[in-house]
This record gives structure tokens, C-alpha cells and sequence, in this order.
């Protein structure tokens, strides 16, 4: 039996206030960097780590501030 799904809910709603091609260099960083601590917060609240490659290895970050060296 197939359940239908709300559009409501298929549906998420955007922060975007200007297209990223239209920011001036500045305005572009600045939200780059908040994209990168929205994204980090999410993971944090979820019980992931941040994963990242820093001088050819893969770091994994925890919400503690400890972080780990990946295979």
C-alpha cells in the first residue's frame, strides 16, 4: 500500500536572500563561512563529526573539539 506524502513536507523553504553570483566577493565569503557553521552546527547536534582532508589525511572533529586522524 503506497502512503502519499504532504507536499508540505517534500518541500523545505531556503535562507537565500541574493544568488551567490550576484554577491560582491565580501558578501560571498561571508556567507560561505556561515554555510560552513551551519553545516557544522547540524552535524554537531546530530551526533556526527565534521569530516575533512587536511594535508592529504581525513580529520574527523567532534562536538568535544576533539579530533581524530581517519585511515
Amino acid at each position: 500500500m503506497e502512503q502519499e506524502i504532504p507536499l508540505e513536507l517534500m518541500l523545505k523553504k531556503g535562507k537565500m536572500i541574493q544568488k551567490p553570483w550576484l554577491m560582491s566577493p565580501a558578501e560571498r565569503t561571508k556567507w560561505l563561512s556561515g554555510m560552513k557553521q551551519e553545516a557544522k552546527a547540524y552535524l554537531f547536534s546530530i551526533g556526527q563529526p565534521l569530516v575533512y582532508k587536511k594535508d592529504g589525511h581525513y580529520i574527523a572533529e567532534y562536538a568535544d573539539g576533539s579530533t581524530k586522524m581517519l585511515k
